[in-house]
Order: structure tokens, then C-alpha cells, then sequence
């Protein structure tokens, strides 16, 4: 970009600026703090960055064109010009009559793509009336215990003509049968179903802890998706490989980037192993990841992470489709970054986070409401989210060039930054012998639990600035509605349960179930034979119950 002599003469120039004009004011007035670091990583963030801070970037190696290795700047070749990300809301609550009502209310609005969140209890594969459940039914997303539920959510809503993500881990073959399931029923070719599932059970154990099974049968029910959604649903995305957990936890925008792709690293091996041909179920793998506050960081982080992705993909694994190299992802905004206290400066804080998502060329966002610090968000709060993308796509400007803030040399630079950092970091992680091991042994869990210590305590002391929190601070904050959930409601699903425990024949169940027993047991694929269970209406709770007592338990650090 620029030879030795153009670079010389800026260096001799800014030893210039900072003596004649940085050097006195800083004498008379001094800056806002000794330093200045990212928003999560802490790195130092200059004065001033010039063409000497990205000295050695080689456009076409480091950069590229969109659509193009090594996807720096998108994997579209238009990026939104062509067409705007999917404005994916995520949404679930109560019964399923009642997601159903949300979900027609966002599609209404203009949501163009669905998101389902689960209930505490189908996360943690237990039917509604398990004693486990008691108190939890519905509270943090719908309760979905049988097919009779999943065809209720979709009640009106043609599966062919909608991309639908769904937020689970454990169960999330169960789920995906009854997605399939429902399609099979509304007469949808299955090579016409479109969506994703989170499916990323390495991110449990490291920041979330809604497992079931221990890590071995874990992956091996993931990589049986692989297979069965390869030759089945080719449109439908077979693990969100989620970041936006481990931000949540308190990592780093580095860290979140090195400990998502490890996970990601770990899947591909694991498919490999079973004997899977890279360039079949790559291109289904997709990202999830969080957008936090500081713009540039997070801008950088999303350009980081496509670069990463296709040297991985091609240096370790030898893919040659260039779909297998493209890392593709939905944002969410950073919940962690809510605040109770004077909770209208959340719109702003949305906005903002939203604004990264869309510089970095995401492909899907969801957009928190204001009231999710309190509470599952109200009708008001979820279409202000919505809206928040809607003014973003087709009033603010950001969608009309692709990788708007390329060339900056701060963003290069930390791009740059960011990489190398995130490297360093997997390859501590090859050292420990993977993201595997190093999550049995703890090791990643500590290096977040450190970071989010340290963080809090800045935030304490007040050295880290929380708006309405440790400064700007009001007396009185004023009454709002938030969305409940009752008993009445976690007792109308249970005799909802109850019904069709009675209508379904108990003898098919049974030997649907008992097939799934022989499958998980032996090395056939468990796919279709948990579709053929679903299909019988067998509950969530049975069906998990059998690869329980077949898989085992995982409990971290002690016995399974």
C-alpha cells in the first residue's frame, strides 16, 4: 500500500505532530485516562493510527473481495445489497398457543426469519410434569413436550416459507425431529426446510450448563445430525457453534473468538472420525456470536473470525468447497450489557451493538428488548427491537456498501490484533489437546472466570464506566410492565400433557422408543429412529430418558 520512503516520511511527520501540537496539550490539559484499552480484551488502543500500523497488510492475501477467499470483507459477494441479514427475533414463552400468537405477531411486523426459545425444562430434557420441572415450565422460553406442542407453535405458519433457529443444546436431535416432524406433516419436502440449530454442547460445559449426557455421546449424536441432515434437510444448519455464551460469561472478545472456533475445530474432527467427508457437512456448520459495546472492537472481531475460518478450514482440514471455508453467523446483542437501572438507555445500547453487527457483515441478528434484564420482553419492548433493525437496514446507510470500515487503519490493525491473538490462544489449546480437554480439565472455564473477575472489579472501583450504574445515576426509576409467566400457566401445560398421554397409542410409543434404545446402543445413526418416536408422540422427557439410561449423565469433575 505504501513503500518504505511514504512510510519513513509519516513516521518523521508524526514525531513531528506529536512534539509541535500533541506534546503541549498534553503539558496544559492532559487526556481522560493514563490509558485507553477495548472494551472487553483490554488491549491498548493508540492516539493515532497511520498506514505504519498496518505496514504489512497484503490486500489480496489479507483482505480479499467479498465472496472471495479469505472472506475478510463477507461471504457475499453484494453482502446486503443483494439482501438485507434475516432480522431473527428470538421469541418463546408460556405455552405454545401463546408462541404461536408472538410469532405471528413478529412475522406481522416484519420479522423475516423465526428464533425459538425453550423453557428451562425442554433444555434440560425433562417433560413438563417431571418433578424437575416444577416451577420452571415455561418461564425462560415455550414448553414443548411433544410433537402435539411443536405443531401448535407453527399452527399457521407454512415451514417452507420461513428460516426458523432453535436455541437448544442437549436435546437438540429432539427437537429437530419434531421440526421435521411438523414439516413432514404440513407436506414440506424435507430438502426445503430451512433454519438452525444451537446443537453446541461444548459451549454448555464451558459457560452455559444445560448438558445431559457426557462429552463422548454427546458428539457422537451431533455428528449422527451431521450425516442425517446432509442427506435429509441440505438447507437446514446443523450447529450454531456459539460465542455468544462464553461473551456472556465474561471472555474477551479474543477469547470468545479462539474458545468458539476450537469448538468449532473439535465438531469437524469429531465428524472426520466418524467417517464424514469435510467438504459434505461443512458447509452446513454455522456461527453464533455476541455484538458488545464497543463498536470497532466487535467490528473487528466479526472480520477476524471469517478470516480465521477459512485458513482453519483449508490448513487443518483440506476443504475444498469454498462454502466449507465460509463462516457464516447470527448475532445477538449482548445481554450481559443490560441494565436494570434506568432501563430506556438499553434502546441505545441495542442500537449500538445492533450497528456493529451489520459493519461486521452478519448474516442474522436478533435484537434484545430493553426489559430482558428484568424479564422475558413484552409486545412494546420486542417491536422497539425490531424496529431498531428495521431504521438500521433502510434509514441508516450501513447496508448499502459491503465492509464500509475497511482500509481504517485502526480497524485493520486491530483486526489484525485480534487474530493473532485468538491464534495464540488455540494453540495453547492444541498444547492442552484441544477444546475437549482443555474443557474437561477446566482450563477454559478458569481463563473466562479470570477475565470476568477482573472486569467486575474495574467496574466496582469505577475505573469501568456503566451508564445509570456507577455514574449518572438517578434516585427513582419508574414503574413498567414486565411479561409473567404463572402457575396457572405451567398447570394448563401439564394437563396439555396429560391429553395426549391419553390419546396416543402407549404400544407404538414403546416400541419406538425401544428401537431408539437398540440404536443408541449399537453405531446406527439415531436420527430417524428419534423422528419415528416424536412422530408417535413420545415426550421429550422419554425420549431423552432413554439415551440417559443408555448414554449416562456428565458431571463435571466427579463421576458419570
Amino acid at each position: 500500500m505504501f513503500d518504505e520512503d511514504d512510510l519513513d516520511a509519516i513516521r518523521s511527520a508524526r514525531s513531528e505532530w506529536e512534539s509541535e501540537s500533541v506534546d503541549p496539550v498534553l503539558d496544559r490539559f492532559g487526556e481522560r485516562k493514563e490509558e485507553f484499552t477495548t472494551d472487553t480484551g483490554g488491549q491498548e488502543v493508540d492516539r493515532l493510527y497511520t498506514p505504519n500500523d498496518v505496514a504489512d497488510l497484503d490486500y489480496q492475501d489479507d483482505l480479499g473481495f467479498p465472496g472471495q477467499d479469505p472472506y475478510t470483507r463477507g461471504v457475499y459477494s453484494t453482502g446486503y445489497r443483494g439482501r438485507l441479514w434475516t432480522m431473527r427475533q428470538y421469541a418463546g414463552f408460556g405455552t405454545p398457543e401463546e408462541t404461536n400468537e408472538r410469532f405471528h405477531y413478529l412475522l406481522d411486523q416484519g420479522q423475516t426469519g423465526l428464533s425459538m426459545a425453550f423453557d428451562l425444562p425442554t433444555q434440560m430434557g425433562y417433560s413438563s410434569d417431571d418433578a424437575m420441572s416444577a416451577g420452571e415450565v415455561g418461564k425462560s422460553g415455550v414448553a414443548i413436550d411433544t410433537l402435539d406442542d411443536m405443531e401448535t407453535v407453527f399452527d399457521g405458519i407454512p415451514l417452507d416459507e420461513v428460516s426458523t433457529s432453535m436455541t437448544i443444546n442437549a436435546p437438540a436431535s429432539v427437537l429437530l425431529a419434531m421440526y421435521i416432524a411438523v414439516g413432514d406433516k404440513q407436506g414440506v419436502d424435507r430438502d426445503e426446510l430451512r433454519g438452525t440449530i444451537q446443537n453446541d454442547v461444548l459451549k454448555e460445559y464451558i459457560a452455559r450448563n444445560t448438558y445431559i449426557y457426557p462429552p463422548e455421546p454427546s458428539m457422537r449424536i451431533i455428528t449422527d445430525i451431521f450425516e442425517f441432515c446432509a442427506e435429509e434437510t441440505p438447507k437446514f444448519n446443523t450447529i450454531s457453534i456459539s460465542g455468544y455464551h462464553i461473551r456472556e460469561a465474561g471472555s474477551t472478545a479474543a477469547q470468545e473468538l479462539a474458545f468458539t472456533l476450537g469448538d468449532g475445530i473439535e465438531y469437524v474432527e469429531a465428524a472426520l472420525d466418524a467417517g464424514l467427508d469435510v467438504d459434505e457437512f461443512a458447509p452446513q456448520l454455522s456461527f453464533f456470536f455476541n455484538a458488545h459495546n464497543n463498536i470497532l472492537e466487535e467490528v473487528a472481531k466479526f472480520r477476524a473470525a471469517r478470516r480465521m475460518w477459512a485458513k482453519i478450514m483449508e490448513e487443518r482440514f483440506d476443504a475444498e468447497n469454498p462454502k466449507s471455508k465460509q463462516l457464516k453467523f447470527h448475532t445477538q446483542t449482548a445481554g450481559s450489557t443490560l441494565t436494570a437501572q434506568q432501563i430506556e438507555n438499553n434502546v441505545v445500547r441495542v442500537a449500538y451493538q445492533a450497528l456493529a453487527a451489520v459493519l461486521g457483515g452478519t448474516q442474522s441478528l436478533h435484537t434484545n428488548g430493553k426489559d430482558e434484564a428484568l424479564a422475558l420482553p413484552t409486545e412494546e419492548s420486542v417491536r422497539t427491537a425490531l424496529r431498531t433493525q428495521q431504521i438500521l437496514a433502510h434509514e441508516s446507510g450501513a447496508a448499502d456498501t459491503i465492509d464500509p470500515l475497511a482500509g481504517s487503519y485502526y480497524v485493520e490493525a486491530l483486526t489484525d490484533e485480534i487474530e493473532e491473538e485468538a491464534f495464540d490462544i488455540i494453540e495453547t489449546v492444541d498444547e492442552k489437546g484441544g477444546m475437549l480437554q482443555a474443557v474437561e480439565n477446566q482450563w477454559v472455564q478458569r481463563q473466562i472466570q479470570d477475565t470476568a473477575f477482573d472486569r467486575q472489579q474495574e467496574i466496582e472501583s469505577g475505573e469501568r464506566v456503566i451508564v445509570g450504574v456507577n455514574e449518572f445515576e438517578v434516585d427513582e426509576e419508574p414503574e413498567m410492565d414486565v411479561q409473567e409467566v404463572t402457575e396457572e400457566d405451567e398447570q394448563r401445560q401439564i394437563r396439555r400433557l396429560e391429553d395426549v398421554r391419553e390419546a396416543r397409542d402407549d404400544e407404538e410409543v414403546d416400541a419406538k422408543l425401544q428401537a431408539l434404545r437398540e440404536a443408541c446402543e449399537g453405531e446406527e445413526n439415531v436420527m430417524p429412529y428419534i423422528v419415528d418416536a416424536v412422530k408417535a408422540y413420545a415426550t421429550v422427557g422419554e425420549v431423552c430418558n432413554v439415551m440417559r439410561d443408555v448414554f449416562g449423565e456428565y458431571h463435571p469433575g466427579g463421576t458419570v
